[in-house]
């Protein structure tokens, strides 16, 4: 995966909560949890599951979710 934004932060999905439109995904990264809200289609897209590794991807203001494949 290549992508513009230097913050990459490689952990494990840790939880996900699903809603109507968005899901909340905890990411653990070391001692610390990252949380992003991303579309429900993005998860289904990334095929995100707890104990998955991802990364949080940080740019600005702005938290993506990432996974290799």
């Amino acid at each position: 995966m290549k992508i513009s934004a230097r913050n990459q932060l490689k952990g494990v999905v840790q939880n996900i909560e699903a809603g109507a439109v968005n899901t909340i995904v905890s990411i653990k990264v070391g001692d610390s949890v990252i949380k992003a809200s991303i579309t429900n289609a993005a998860v289904a897209d990334l095929g995100l599951e707890v104990g998955k590794e991802a990364y949080a991807i940080i740019k600005a203001s702005s938290v993506m979710v990432g996974v290799e494949h």
